[in-house]
Parts: C-alpha cells; structure tokens; sequence
C-alpha cells in the first residue's frame, strides 16, 4: 500500500468519525424524522441562512432527508426567489463535494454510498462523458441526481461541466419546491394543490417509464459516439 492510498484510507475514516460526532452530539438525526423541528432548527440560528445551506449540502452528500423536503422548507422560510438562491447555493456545493469526493477516493467510496444497482444502473458514464444525457437525467424528475454526483465523478467528465449541469439541470424542480414551500406557509392551498397534481401526473408518468427513457436516451448517446468515430478516424 503506497502512501496515496494510506492517506485516504486515514482522511475517509476521520470524515466518517467527525460526521458521526456532529450526529450524536448534537442530536442532528432527530431533527430528520421532523419537519417542524428542521424548520426550528434554523430558524433558532442568527444566520440561518448559512444553516439551511449547510443542511441541503448534507443531504447531497449523505442524504440523511429527501431533497424535496428541504427544498420546500427553503420556499416555506425564505419565499420562492431567496429559497430557489439558497436551496441552488446548498446543491451546487454539495454536487460538487460528492463529485469531488468520489473522484478523490475512487470506486471504494461509491461502493458504500451507492446501491450496487444503481451503479450498474448508470455505469456507462464511466466510459462516456454524455453531456447532454447528464443534463437531461439531472433535468427529469424521478433519477438519484444525489447519486449520479457520485457515479460522474468517477467518469471523465470535466468539473466545470458537471457543475453547469447539476445546477442548470436541478433549478426547474428547486423553484417548483420554493414555490410550493411559499404557497404553503401563506395558506395558498389552491395554488398549491394545482402544482401538487401536475408534479404528481408528470412524477408517475416518469416512474413507470424512466428505464425506457434511460434505455432510449443511452441508444440515442450510443449511436451518437458510434457516429462520431469514422469520421474522427478519417482525420487520422
């Protein structure tokens, strides 16, 4: 074992005691089971600000709570336009630490925070960077876009594309959950329930049919890369 390797091994080990620490010592995971109690949370800080963000940072990179809860407790504190700025600061930051993550410790790392199927699942962006395809999956609802932030960062993919592309792809569903944070905290329940049914409609639509999209969107990239490869030999 070289000295690379140790150093990671020791640095991944202490991230994994420190964060285990700030759990249990603060009593973190209690507030995961209530919403009422995240809200309070950070709200009982004088920059709250700076706790919500951290809080949407963790739950990219550990995902203790759902994305869509903090999403909507970010429209339900701070209104649509500052909850979308906010909530878009904490996922940018957080996409990038686990794309960071990943490509600093490797596949061992993913091994144990992503299902073995899910990697087998999106594998082939570890031989392709498929930039448009990355988009759309971060796009569409109804993907692990927490999880592809750990499976691109084993791909080849440049951080400066995964970034324009987690956050680009991830704002349409972030201003969509500050809205509906918004309308629920001024009683607009109309309002609410009408983006709750679309979103509703489009998220089951979605799930039957993802793995014919994602099998659709990876022939298309297939054939695409196929395309491409005559004509960069004939420049050879």
């Amino acid at each position: 074992m070289n000295g690379r390797v140790f150093f990671r091994i020791i640095f991944f080990f202490l991230l994994i005691v420190l964060t285990t620490y700030f759990f249990i010592h603060y009593d973190l995971y209690t507030f995961f089971a209530d919403n009422n109690k995240i809200i309070t949370f950070i709200q009982s800080y004088p920059y709250d600000e700076l706790v919500f963000i951290s809080l949407q940072i963790l739950q990219v990179i550990a995902a203790p709570i759902p994305g869509e809860v903090t999403g909507l407790i970010g429209g339900y504190i701070y209104g649509p336009v500052l909850g979308t700025v906010y909530s878009t600061i904490g996922l940018t930051i957080g996409s990038w630490l686990a794309f960071a993550l990943a490509r600093f410790f490797g596949l061992p790392l993913v091994e144990k925070t992503v299902k073995p199927e899910i990697i087998q699942k999106y594998d082939f962006f570890l031989e392709h960077r498929g930039l448009f395809l990355s988009f759309l999956l971060f796009l569409i609802p109804g993907f692990p876009k927490d999880y592809l932030c750990f499976i691109m960062g084993l791909s080849h993919m440049i951080t400066w594309h995964f970034l324009v592309i987690s956050t680009v792809g991830r704002i349409l569903g972030t201003i969509l959950l500050s809205i509906s944070g918004s309308c629920a905290r001024n009683d607009q329940y109309i309002a609410l329930s009408i983006i709750a049914v679309l979103s509703c409609i489009f998220l089951v639509i979605v799930y039957f049919y993802r793995d014919k999209l994602l099998e659709t969107l990876k022939k298309k990239h297939d054939l695409s890369e196929n395309s491409q490869k005559p004509h960069n030999d004939t420049h050879q």
